[in-house]
C-alpha cells in the first residue's frame, strides 16, 4: 500500500483526524517562514499522545545537523526529513542528520538529477521526496510538478530508494500522482486544510480513501 503522510500539524485534533483516518505519517514543520511551524515543545505533546506505529516527521530547512538531531529527540521524532536552505546554489552540500532515524532528502522542482543530490549520502537514506516549490519557498505551495515530465527520474530513483511524491496533490487528484509515477508514498499539507495550519478532517478523510482507492485499482 502507498504510504501516506499529513503534514504542517500544528495540533492535536488535526493529529488525531490523521491517525483515525488511516495515515501511516504526520509530519511537523519546524521552518521559521512557514505558516505551519511548530514549537518543538507543542510538538512533543501531541507526538506524546500518538499510537506508537504512527512515523511521527520532522520538517526542516537549511537547519544544521546538530538542530535537528536535538529537536527530534526533544519532540520523540521518528524520522527526518530536510530541504537544502533557499540561499544555497544548486550544487551546494547539503546538511544531512546524523542520528538513526529515517532520513528522508526532500528535492524542490519537480526533477530528480545528478545536481539535486549532490553532497548526499545516498546509500544512508531512507528515501527522496520530491516536492514542487521553488528553493526559495520549499513546499506548501499548493502547485502540482509535471508529473510526465518527472517519471523517468522517480523511476530510476526507486530501485534504490523510497519515492515520496509531494506538492499540489488533493483528495481529486492524487490518484492520477500514484498512477503516473507509481511512488513508494504521498505527502499533502495545503490539499487537506482549511486555511494554513488547521486541516480540514473531511478533506483528510477523502485523501486517504482516494489514495486506497488507487491501490486496489493498481
Amino acid at each position: 500500500m502507498t504510504w501516506i503522510k499529513i503534514c504542517g500539524m500544528t495540533n492535536l485534533e488535526d493529529a488525531l483526524v490523521a491517525v483515525e483516518a488511516g495515515a501511516d505519517a504526520v509530519g511537523f514543520v519546524f521552518y521559521e517562514k512557514s505558516p505551519r511551524i511548530i514549537d518543538p515543545e507543542v510538538a512533543r505533546k501531541i507526538v506524546e499522545k500518538l499510537p506508537s506505529n504512527i512515523e511521527k516527521v520532522g520538517v526542516f530547512v537549511g537547519e544544521t545537523a546538530q538542530r535537528m538531531d536535538e529537536i527530534a529527540e526533544q519532540v520523540g521524532l521518528t524520522a527526518l526529513q530536510f530541504y537544502r536552505s533557499p540561499s544555497d546554489s544548486a550544487d551546494s552540500g547539503w546538511n544531512v542528520p546524523r542520528g538513526s532515524r529515517k532520513r528522508i532528502a526532500a528535492v524542490s522542482g519537480g526533477r530528480l538529477s545528478n545536481n539535486d543530490l549532490v553532497g548526499l549520502p545516498v546509500n544512508t537514506l531512507y528515501g527522496v521526496l520530491i516536492d514542487s516549490g521553488p528553493r526559495e519557498c520549499p513546499g506548501g505551495t499548493g502547485e502540482t510538478f509535471d508529473w510526465t515530465a518527472a517519471s523517468p527520474g522517480v523511476q530510476g530513483v526507486s530501485y534504490v530508494l523510497a519515492v515520496i511524491i509531494a506538492g499540489g496533490l488533493k483528495p481529486d487528484n492524487v490518484h492520477l500522482a500514484i498512477d503516473r509515477l507509481k511512488p513508494w508514498g504521498v505527502d499533502v499539507s495545503s490539499g487537506v486544510e482549511e486555511n494554513p495550519g488547521k486541516k480540514d478532517p473531511d478533506k483528510v478523510r477523502a485523501f486517504v480513501r482516494a489514495v486506497r482507492s488507487a491501490d486496489k485499482a493498481a
